[in-house]
């Protein structure tokens, strides 16, 4: 059963990966290469809000699953599953209007800013704090 668990984990891990890796072909992102070239210099994309929307949207999701994965077969407990679903997706639904808001800004309320607020948007941060602080739950449950 342990490898069984460990197998569906490290799925969960190469979807997360496979998500990132495949970026630019899943997901319509104008701002993939603004980014990527680090160069405030550059031309702001042009972009159309429906579809970088629900482009945004379709990676959310799919992040989501691949780390309710991981954190459920990690921890074998619906229950922080379900809490860790709730953390990323509030920490979601708050740092999307804000990013949303640097793109219609045209990103002069900050580069950088505008960058990090894209990283919450769309990488799977929150993860790598929702495992650390489920991890030393568990542990202090174990001392009681």
């Amino acid at each position: 059963m342990k490898i069984l668990n460990l197998y569906l984990i490290i799925i969960g891990v190469c979807g997360l990966m496979g998500v990132r890796v495949l970026e630019d072909k899943l997901f319509y992102d104008p701002f993939l290469n603004y980014f990527h070239e680090a160069n405030k210099n550059l031309p702001f994309p042009p972009f159309e809000w429906g579809k970088l929307i629900l482009g945004y949207l379709f990676r959310f999701i799919l992040n989501l699953i691949f780390s309710c994965l991981v954190i459920h077969f990690w921890f074998k407990n619906k229950e922080w599953t379900i809490q860790g679903a709730i953390l990323i997706t509030i920490i979601f639904f708050i740092t999307f209007p804000i990013y949303l808001y640097c793109i219609y800004d045209r990103f002069e309320i900050g580069y950088l800013f505008s960058f990090y607020m894209r990283r919450f948007v769309i990488q799977p941060l929150i993860l790598l704090l929702i495992i650390p602080m489920f991890y030393y739950r568990k542990q202090v449950g174990k001392l009681k």
